[in-house]
Formats: C-alpha cells, sequence, structure tokens
C-alpha cells in the first residue's frame, strides 16, 4: 500500500509500504479522510517538539472497517468510524490515576509514532467510535474539536463569561465554537486580518481583535472589557478566560496580560521556544493556569453527539481538499499560504 511521509523538514513524499497486519482485538481500517493539523504543519517546517524523521503524520482522520472480530462495542465491516489517536501506556502515575491524556509515556500518532495518512491502518478496537452517521470528511474533524473542547471544559466556561481564544486557526476557532456554545461571549484574535474577517462571517462570534502590534491589542482589550464601577467610573477589567492556542511566548504574554484578576489562562498551543516573562503578574492577579494536552474518550463520544443533533457545524472549518496523490502539495500549500486556509483535509479515495 501506499504511506505518506514527511522525511525531513520540508519534504513530503509517497512511499510503497507493507500492508499493516490485523491482530486479535485490532480492527483492519480503511482511510477515507485526514486533516492536516499545526502539529503536522510544524512537523513539515522542522518546529514541533514531539517528531521524529522520516515518519507518517496524521492522527485527524475517518474511516471504514474493512475486518474486524465480534466486539461489545457492537462495530461491524463497513461502518464508518473514527478514533482516539493517544496511546497512554496505562502504567505512569498519570495514568494509575485516570490522567490517560497527560500520559508520560504518550504516543499520539503522527508524532511520537507513526500515524494514520496511508491507505490502511489497523487499530484497537476500544480505540474506535462509531461515526453515528456523519459524513467521513466532517468526522475526520472531530478529533481537532475534541482537542479544543478538551480545553474549554478544563476552563470551565459558563454563560455569560468574557472569553479570549488567541489564535485563529483550526484549534482557536473549533475552542471559540465550544465556548460559544456553552454561552459565553466569545472574541477571537489573530495577526491576520483576512482569516479573522473569513472567520467572523461565517461563525459570528461577539467579535475579533486584529493583533497586529502591541498597543492595538492592548486598546482593543481594554475597550471590549470596559464596564463602569459603583461610581459610575468606568474600568477595563480583562477577560475571564484567555485561551491560548498558538504555542509562542507572544501570544502566552498576550494570554496572561489580557485575563482578569481571577481569571483563567488555558495553553493548548504547542511550541518549542522559552518565554522570559515576570511571573509574579500570576500571583498578583490570582490567575488560574491550565495545561491542555489531548482529549478522553467521553470529548470524542460527546461531540459526535454534538455535531450530528446540528448544533455545531464543522463543514465551516473544512476550507481546502486535495487528493491522496496531491499530498505533497498540500503540506507545501498550507506552508505557504496558511492564512488563506483554516482546516485542509486530503481525501484518501482520490
Amino acid at each position: 500500500m501506499k504511506a505518506i511521509y514527511i522525511s525531513e523538514p520540508k519534504k513530503v513524499e509517497i512511499r510503497d509500504i507493507e500492508m499493516p497486519i490485523r491482530k486479535k482485538g485490532e480492527a483492519l481500517l480503511k482511510i477515507l479522510y485526514g486533516g492536516i493539523c499545526g502539529s503536522d504543519l510544524s512537523s513539515y517546517r522542522g518546529t514541533f517538539a514531539y517528531f521524529d524523521y522520516p515518519r507518517i503524520p496524521g492522527h485527524e482522520f475517518s474511516a471504514e472497517i474493512v475486518e474486524i472480530e465480534e466486539n461489545e462495542k457492537g462495530l461491524k465491516s463497513g461502518m464508518v468510524v473514527t478514533c482516539n489517536p493517544y496511546f497512554n501506556c496505562g502504567k505512569c502515575y498519570s495514568c494509575e490515576r485516570g490522567f490517560v491524556n497527560a500520559c508520560m509515556d504518550n504516543q499520539t500518532m503522527g508524532c511520537q509514532k507513526d500515524g494514520a495518512f496511508c491507505e490502511y491502518i489497523t487499530m484497537p478496537i476500544e480505540r474506535i467510535y462509531d461515526g453515528k452517521g456523519l459524513s467521513p470528511k466532517v468526522l475526520a474533524a472531530i478529533e481537532p474539536f475534541c482537542i479544543s473542547y478538551h480545553g474549554v471544559q478544563r476552563a470551565g466556561v459558563k454563560k455569560g463569561d468574557k472569553v479570549l481564544v488567541i489564535g485563529a486557526g483550526t484549534i482557536g476557532v473549533l475552542a471559540a465554537t465550544a465556548a460559544k456554545a456553552l454561552g459565553g461571549e466569545v472574541y477571537l484574535t489573530d495577526i491576520l486580518a483576512p482569516k479573522l474577517e473569513y472567520i467572523q462571517k461565517e461563525f459570528n462570534f461577539s467579535g475579533t481583535i486584529l493583533n497586529d502590534c502591541e498597543d492595538t491589542f492592548n486598546q482593543a482589550v481594554k475597550e471590549i472589557t470596559k464596564t463602569s464601577d459603583q461610581n459610575g467610573k468606568e474600568e477595563a477589567f480583562g477577560f475571564d478566560i484567555c485561551i491560548e492556542a498558538v504555542g509562542l511566548p507572544s501570544t502566552f504574554q498576550n494570554a496572561i496580560d489580557a485575563a482578569a484578576f481571577g481569571g483563567k489562562v488555558v495553553v493548548i498551543g504547542v511550541g518549542k521556544k522559552n518565554l522570559d516573562f515576570n511571573y509574579t503578574l500570576i500571583q498578583k492577579k490570582e490567575l488560574n493556569v491550565f495545561g491542555s494536552r489531548n482529549a478522553l474518550k467521553k470529548d470524542f463520544l460527546e461531540l459526535i453527539e454534538l455535531v450530528k443533533e446540528g448544533n455545531v457545524d464543522l463543514e465551516k472549518v473544512i476550507t481546502h481538499e486535495y487528493s491522496f496523490a496531491d499530498a505533497p502539495k498540500a503540506f507545501h500549500d498550507f506552508n505557504m499560504n496558511g492564512s488563506d486556509m483554516l482546516k485542509v483535509m486530503i481525501n484518501f479515495s482520490k
């Protein structure tokens, strides 16, 4: 069969490899759609923290079950499914306490181990989830929605919260979507004006902030969070919740600066760079700072139902589609034209 490899930074090729052999407790899956996520793009660029070359990328995907043994989940050949791609060890301190998404030896497909960007894969049955009739293209977007949703859940977003999401990539947009669905007054910020305009038109958040310079960003935060005190004096208090979905020192600093006293900061973004900042600001504001890593089984199950019920339209996130044969071009185009692209899908049936 054929598989997509990132051989080295900026080099993607399609190779011939052996078909996988299904073992007991596994299913053989035919990949239908795969999404190129921010970590895949960072791996292509050579900037991702959890990647070694060469490797098959991909952990956002939908598939058709080709072979499977009888199982308690009722999964059968011919069903269209998605999967949990985070392989936890089951033995470490985190796993023993139930924090399987934060496994100390986590092996995520397409990152620490080969991913799903090939014609066929095998998966443990316990990691396979019924797509409940969702289209294969939409189903492939469930995993990034889970990443965003898990971060929003960490923040405990509730009705009326002023929420700032930093970064208008797929994870950021989906985090904003999840926060809005939970009743948050959601604002999205990014450095790219055209992307913000498209997103605001399609998703209708409470507003957007163009983060093209520090003064512009800070002034917008003040205007949006301005409130009158008991004496009628206007003062800016900051956002109740700030969600960082980029992975840069500057955007983490943005989150810390924009958060209200007693507010919450959630870090979803992944990066390699260090940040030198006045950490006493965390103490001064008594901020609650949360990391958010991967997602849980319940996130997948809840979001499949949420999308099935029509509460969220994931089609709006998918802006570009490429054939399997054009995968190298998909990575190249996404790298060069990221400002005009949101979720890029590879159709493995073409």
